[in-house]
């Protein structure tokens, strides 16, 4: 039998996964350094208008999934409670994308 596809269309993509977001209100990161901001601006969720980000509870232990890069065509998508599963059949050695619109207002 010949795979056509590693993984099919619905999977979650990274199963067990699932550790809860931290949310955190934009004004808290005023005075932390320059360097721990851009952490935030680059890897978080926003959300209300830019005043909420959802965070790792810690950068250095984040996952894959934080790590996706953006399309416009892409083969993963995310649930509302932010869990990354194949929109079609993904191929062998494809490279996994997600439109970070879905889940993220600034982008």
């Amino acid at each position: 039998m010949e795979v056509t596809s590693w993984i099919p269309k619905g999977t979650y993509v990274f199963w067990g996964d699932d550790d809860n977001l931290i949310w955190l209100a934009r004004a808290k990161l005023k005075g932390l350094p320059k360097a721990i901001r851009r952490l935030y601006e680059d890897f978080c969720i926003i959300k209300e208008h830019g005043k909420v980000y959802g965070c790792p509870k810690n950068f250095n232990a984040m996952t894959v999934p934080w790590y996706l890069n953006e399309s416009r065509r892409p083969n993963v998508g995310c649930d509302k409670s932010y869990r990354f599963f194949a929109l079609r059949d993904i191929n062998v050695g494809e490279e996994l994308t997600v439109d970070y619109r879905t889940y993220n207002e600034f982008v």
